[in-house]
């Protein structure tokens, strides 16, 4: 599971998908609900995105990891 987390598809996924709900949320949700959505989906979309500005999910060094 954490090698399907960590791939770079599913990262962008998780990144651009996050990123429109966390933008879209306040909008459509009312209230202190939609508040919290957006902050929690941003959360995840800042994960993601750091990660991949980190270079993780490229594949390098995974194997390198395990092995030690």
């Amino acid at each position: 599971m954490k090698a399907l987390l960590s791939s770079r598809p599913v990262l962008w996924f998780l990144f651009l998908f996050n990123a429109v709900v966390a933008a879209a949320a306040p909008f459509v949700v009312d209230g202190t609900q939609g508040v919290m959505t957006a902050v929690g989906m941003g959360v995840v979309s800042l994960g993601a995105g750091g990660e991949l500005a980190r270079g993780r999910g490229r594949g390098r060094g995974h194997r390198k990891a395990a092995a030690v």
